[in-house]
């Protein structure tokens, strides 16, 4: 009995380079950079490792690719505005809640990239924009200026994590409808 040849395999880049950046975010999200290897990303991928440095340059920039992509997802999924930080904090809780990797990628991101010089360019543009919006609202009288605008910031963002499924103060099938609340209600208070 002979065996059918398998169908040649029409090249695309840009689905092989989405497979890449998906299997990393998967395995960036479980093993950090460090623990990440790049043949479990390949064939995670159905790509040949190779590609890898092809399409990203090395281990860490396929993480900052990784880490750029997932900011831009939840700039476009999450809008921020200053003007309603407690209502930006409930969306944000929402999205890192059904987006665990996201929250995972961040952690990895702070321990082995943050005072690196290896700042992604949209996680820092993404901080300078909020910031630079805050302090708009700030100058405008709509938000109280009591702090910082990277300091609101900041108190958001932790108010936000402070309950995900990686804080050490969560414990499983804890409420996440009461926790989200008390974040509002948190940032409420913080700008009121």
């Amino acid at each position: 009995m002979s065996q059918r040849p398998r169908p040649a395999r029409i090249r695309d880049a840009e689905a092989t380079r989405a497979r890449l950046l998906q299997a990393a975010t998967a395995e960036f999200a479980a093993h950090g950079i460090a623990g990440a290897r790049v043949d479990r990303i390949g064939a995670a991928a159905d790509a040949n490792k190779a590609l890898i440095y092809t399409h990203f340059g090395n281990k860490e920039q396929l993480f900052d690719a990784v880490m750029d992509a997932h900011v831009s997802r939840v700039l476009d999924q999450v809008p921020f505005t200053a003007d309603d930080l407690p209502g930006y904090a409930g969306r944000l809780f929402d999205y890192l809640l059904a987006h665990p990797d996201q929250l995972r990628l961040a952690t990895w991101h702070r321990l082995e990239r943050s005072g690196t010089g290896h700042e992604t360019e949209g996680l820092r543009a993404s901080m300078r924009q909020k910031t630079e919006t805050i302090a708009a609202a700030q100058a405008g009288g709509r938000v109280p200026a009591a702090f910082t605008p990277e300091d609101l910031l900041a108190f958001t963002l932790a108010l936000t994590n402070a309950w995900m499924p990686t804080s050490p103060v969560a414990a499983a099938g804890e409420d996440a409808e009461q926790h989200r609340a008390a974040v509002v209600e948190a940032v409420r208070r913080l700008v009121t």
